[in-house]
């Protein structure tokens, strides 16, 4: 009858045909769960998008007609393919079970299939339900961001997936790594330094493993100089002093004596700067290259500085004094207190 999966008869034939047909679909005669006697289909059936789904029915030899339907349209008439949908096959027909399958399974297929039977002159179905479950897919998804510190940010992450997949943001770079949010929409107000890095966007149901992406998000803020250490070298020797300082973008440095800005090469100095550390050299330190250097750390959001200072050997054991002495007097004045404390 079917030529190809295509129905090729005469228009007068076809309409006699599908007139025999009408007693295998009537209106209105669902099998009752409690009906024993009726070959009952599957229940409904779970398969995975890109999978196979079998629809069985199973018969028993008082059955004499059997098709399979889908909604309004009939996919099999007995041995009869009516669908041209090449991905519908027949897998069994015997007088006990009649089976159809469905390869490479979309969500368009989802929906109610009916096996229809004529038994005793009586036409009657049984229904079963494809349910049709997709993997979880990110489909849209923040590019990666640079903002100011003091800014506030918004990613998205769009995902689908049947079941609709639930979205759950991490911060893969903070101390400790965490959960930050559970919407597809992420809003950090106000954004840190510390919440610089990388954001991963999970998007997970239980049909396939969870999609996964990344956001990175780069913090800019202003110099500051957290190490910049006192130096001593004596006369003749090589002296180097640094300075280190934390900034996004990153900073350039500038060295003075006082009011004078240094050029490297100039006076036996050489400025060499590296990253985050900037280094000022005296190859051959002189009377004259003792005192104080300003380091000042900048960029384009901003500036800072810090003192160091360049002594000979002579002003350790002078600043080394000096301390004892502070300490001493701290000494002092803490014991007059608690001798004043007690007398009173």
């Amino acid at each position: 009858m079917g030529i190809g999966g295509y129905l090729v008869l005469p228009w007068r034939s076809l309409a006699v045909l599908s007139l025999r047909l009408l007693f295998l679909v009537p209106a209105g005669v669902p099998v009752r769960s409690g009906d024993a006697t009726f070959p009952k289909a599957m229940d409904n059936v779970t398969v995975r998008q890109g999978d196979s789904a079998i629809l069985r029915c199973m018969l028993d030899n008082r059955v004499t007609r059997v098709a399979w339907l889908n909604r309004s349209t009939i996919l099999y008439t007995g041995n009869d393919k009516w669908s041209i949908d090449p991905r519908v096959i027949l897998m069994s027909n015997t007088k006990t079970l009649y089976s159809i399958e469905i390869q490479n399974v979309d969500v368009y297929d989802e929906g109610p299939y009916t096996c229809s039977v004529q038994t005793d002159n009586q036409p009657k179905t049984s229904r079963v339900h494809l349910i049709v479950q997709v993997p979880p897919q990110i489909l849209n998804i923040s590019s990666d961001i640079t903002v100011n510190e003091g800014s506030s940010v918004m990613l998205q992450c769009l995902a689908i997936g049947r079941p609709e997949p639930s979205v759950t943001w991490r911060h893969l770079s903070g101390k400790p790594r965490g959960l930050v949010g559970d919407d597809e929409y992420l809003e950090i107000s106000a954004i840190t330094r510390e919440q610089s890095g990388h954001y991963e966007c999970s998007a997970a149901n239980e049909v396939a493993a969870p999609d996964i992406r990344r956001v990175k998000i780069v913090v800019n803020y202003p110099p500051y100089i957290f190490d910049a250490k006192n130096t001593g070298a004596a006369v003749g020797q090589k002296g180097i002093l640094r300075c280190e300082a934390s900034a996004v973008p990153l900073a350039e440095f500038q060295w003075y004596k006082e009011d004078t800005r240094l050029a490297s090469g100039l006076e036996g100095v050489k400025i060499e700067n590296k990253g985050r550390m900037s280094m000022l050299t005296f190859f051959n330190v002189s009377e004259k290259d003792y005192g104080n250097y300003t380091c000042v750390a900048s960029n384009r959001l901003g500036n800072t500085n810090a003192s160091v200072i360049l002594y000979g050997p002579g002003a350790v054991n002078g600043l080394n004094n000096s301390a004892a002495g502070a300490m001493a007097g701290l000494w002092l004045l803490g014991y007059l207190f608690l001798y004043a404390l007690v007398k009173f």
